[in-house]
């Protein structure tokens, strides 16, 4: 990880560059890379870079609306019940309260911007998840962070 503290308040005005985080800030998180695109307590936007294989398994954000929009490639998506894939181009909405995943399940890199509102505690979470290779503590620390996931098993083909 690299950058400073994150303190959420009114978006600031500015350009965070391609291939760069706002503030510098970039983090590893199970293999993922997210770079920090803009941050305020109403909204908190990532750019990810997802290598072949990696995945976030089903999860719930209980307050707050995610969004993705991808860049490159195309994820596997488990929307409340059903997959989906969505591809370059496509937008992604998933409410406060549904239960999600993503995947990377093709032999190539995805990329895609990912944004939550309100902004929450992830860019907390993020920083607490940055280079730690534990999944069982990596689910406890998004728990305090209001990441919900969903017990191993109970999606079929998660």
């Amino acid at each position: 990880m690299t950058g400073e503290e994150i303190v959420l308040g009114p978006l600031p005005k500015g350009i965070t560059l391609a291939g760069e985080g706002m503030r510098s800030k970039v983090w590893n998180v199970l293999g993922h890379t997210y770079s920090m695109k803009a941050s305020s307590e109403s909204s908190f936007a990532f750019e990810t870079y997802d290598p072949p294989g990696t995945g976030v398994p089903p999860h719930v954000h209980p307050t707050q609306d995610e969004h993705i929009y991808v860049l490159d490639g195309v994820f596997t998506l488990y929307l409340d019940g059903q997959w989906e894939t969505a591809g370059p181009g496509d937008t992604v909405r998933m409410p406060k309260g549904l239960p999600h995943a993503y995947y990377n399940r093709s032999e190539a890199p995805t990329r895609a911007l990912f944004w939550v509102s309100p902004a929450g505690r992830l860019a907390e979470l993020f920083d607490r998840l940055h280079d730690l290779d534990d999944l069982e503590e990596a689910v406890r620390r998004s728990a305090e962070c209001d990441v919900n996931f969903l017990p191993p098993g109970s999606v079929d083909g998660a």
